[in-house]
């Protein structure tokens, strides 16, 4: 059963939405989370998501504080309002864990990627892969009379993007990083 809602002050058939007030909302969030830099805690925070079902689409780690052996790991997982509670209290339990900081929620923040792309082909295919590629102000690292592997960096959307249009082209692989995140301001 649907339920109707009207948006306030529509005037157009535009301003009825059809929406199932039991349909399940997932979201999708991004975490940092701040940890010593020490054998096996990475295998204990992926630990905790594959024990219990939940999703990892993008992960990286990096050590960001030498001297105090602090490591960074983002997270952008998936799930229900409630199941992503659920996952920042758990990794807050975890020991090495020092400080969890749901991006999405906490403000604004800056989400960046970084991918290569091998593109193969000649003539007209390769003219237009590399104007493609100045579009998206991807770089040329590497190049061959049969390829070249392309460097690009921005939002998860921008990479998709750029991929999609590479494939009829000749793309031949891909690497991505996986999002690295600050929050934005103070």
């Amino acid at each position: 059963m649907s339920a109707l809602n009207i948006k306030k002050g529509a005037t157009s058939h535009s301003a009825y939405e059809l929406r199932d007030p039991h349909a399940v909302v997932i979201e999708t969030h991004t975490l940092a989370v701040l940890v010593d830099n020490e054998s096996g805690v990475l295998a204990r925070v992926i630990g905790l998501f594959a024990g219990r079902g939940y999703n990892i689409e993008s992960l990286t780690v990096a050590e960001v504080d030498h001297e105090g052996h602090r490591s960074r790991i983002t997270v952008v997982t998936s799930g229900t309002p409630q199941v992503i509670v659920q996952i920042k209290a758990q990794l807050e339990r975890l020991v090495p864990v020092h400080e969890v900081h749901d991006l999405t929620v906490e403000g604004r923040a800056v989400q960046r990627e970084l991918a290569l792309f091998k593109v193969t082909g000649t003539g007209e295919h390769r003219v237009e892969a590399l104007r493609l590629a100045d579009i998206f102000r991807a770089s040329v690292v590497d190049s061959t009379l049969e390829s070249f592997v392309f460097e690009i960096t921005g939002t998860a959307e921008k990479i998709d993007a750029f991929a999609d249009l590479m494939r009829p082209l000749g793309l031949a692989e891909m690497a991505r990083t996986g999002v690295a995140a600050l929050s934005r301001g103070a």
